[in-house]
């Protein structure tokens, strides 16, 4: 399938009546799948448009949550720290 033709499926998927409303996920994971789990989660909103593999757009609105989703993970999971200190080192390496 086509990028463009993808890029406009999730955007119309993204706008489908119902897909604001809030949903409780409970997920009972380890640590360790916390940690990379958010980390995916970052790395992907960071991610830039490369051949072939065009980036999701991420409204402002939904980064936001995003955000809070992670933030919220690392601190239920003790992790706020450590994850600072590994983005430290990866900042600085």
């Amino acid at each position: 399938m086509a990028n463009s033709s993808l890029e406009t499926i999730y955007e119309t998927l993204l706008a489908v009546p119902g897909m604001h409303d809030t949903v409780k996920i409970d997920l009972k994971i380890p640590r360790k799948t916390v940690l990379l789990l958010t980390e995916v989660i970052t790395r992907g909103m960071e991610q830039k448009p490369e051949s072939g593999n065009p980036a999701i757009r991420i409204s402002k609105e939904s980064e936001e949550e995003l955000n809070t989703i992670i933030a919220e993970s690392l601190e239920k999971a003790g992790l706020t720290i450590l994850s600072s200190k590994l983005k430290g080192l990866t900042n600085h390496g």
